[in-house]
């Protein structure tokens, strides 16, 4: 099931205790030594943002915003600015889009380069609408990678949910086709399909993404259709290369974040949603398969603020 407010912040605040330690607690330091604010003030924060990776622009951006509302409401305190960064990042990331509802059927095409935890995610997505109630059917749509299809279907077990698979090397689609086939059948609620994360070529790749769209399209028109996008927020702007990478090359409908825990530099989340206005969807704040939790901005953001 999906948390409530109160426990989905507890889980936002352990997974986000490196991050928050990284910006926040060095943001009370930085107030504590100026005590006003002063032009020092703002170019040291904004070297904090940019190390934590919201980006140049994303903290070119706050800091703009920053410095206006000082300006406009003739802040002398330095201790307030504080409390201006935070209602600026929630402007950014706004509520985040309307919750993510899932009609029935829908199909998820998950896509990602090798490496973010894809493969994880998908068990701990079908593992969250399975507890849901809903019927989930895997697909184990990246055949080019070894081990991929046996890992796919360890998940498979552990959440409790079926999988149409074929073999090592197999044509990806003819999965895809196969698997909505089933899902029809068997009146599945959600399907949710995995993909290579690389081939020979990245047009190899994106041909490989193109060709099973059109069999969605093709064969599943009546689905809700969902492209969600695994980045790992521990490679940093990375992070937001590969994301512009997929947004040219297929429609990208949401982000997964995964490794949120394991980083010092959340504020990549801030720097994907403004720069690339995806919505971010779900984000991972440990190894748990209950770990996988649906973005809420609110909840984010008091997370990453919070001194208690």
């Amino acid at each position: 099931m999906f948390m409530d407010k109160k426990s989905l912040f507890a889980k936002f605040k352990a997974g986000l205790d490196k991050t928050r330690k990284s910006i926040t607690a060095r943001i009370d330091q930085l107030i504590k030594y100026h005590g006003e604010i002063d032009e020092d003030l703002f170019e040291e924060l904004e070297e904090l943002l940019i190390l934590a990776d919201a980006g140049v622009s994303t903290a070119t951006r706050l800091m703009s915003q920053i410095r206006n509302r000082v300006d406009s409401e003739k802040i002398k305190e330095a201790g307030q600015v504080k409390s201006i960064l935070k209602e600026e990042i929630m402007d950014i990331l706004g509520d985040n889009e309307q919750e993510f509802d899932l009609m029935s059927p829908s199909i998820i095409l998950v896509v990602g380069v090798n490496g973010v935890g894809k493969t994880t995610t998908i068990g701990k997505l079908a593992y969250l609408y399975q507890n849901q109630g809903k019927k989930v059917l895997m697909a184990a749509g990246d055949t080019f990678r070894a081990a991929a299809i046996e890992q796919l279907e360890i998940w498979a077990k552990r959440a409790g949910c079926q999988i149409v698979r074929h073999t090592e090397g197999a044509d990806a689609g003819a999965v895809v086709f196969d698997a909505i086939q089933a899902a029809k059948a068997r009146e599945m609620d959600v399907l949710i399909c995995d993909t290579a994360g690389r081939l020979h070529t990245k047009k190899n790749l994106m041909n490989e993404l193109s060709k099973i769209n059109r069999i969605i399209e093709r064969e599943y028109p009546d689905a809700q259709k969902e492209v969600l996008l695994v980045l790992d927020a521990t490679t940093g702007q990375n992070a937001i290369s590969q994301a512009r990478f997929f947004k040219e090359s297929v429609n990208i409908t949401g982000i997964i974040m995964t490794k949120l825990d394991g980083t010092a530099k959340g504020g990549i989340i801030i720097a994907i949603k403004n720069e690339l206005d995806i919505p971010i969807r779900f984000i991972g704040v440990g190894e748990g398969i209950d770990d996988l939790q649906p973005f809420d901005a609110l909840s984010f953001v008091d997370a990453l603020f919070d001194d208690a």
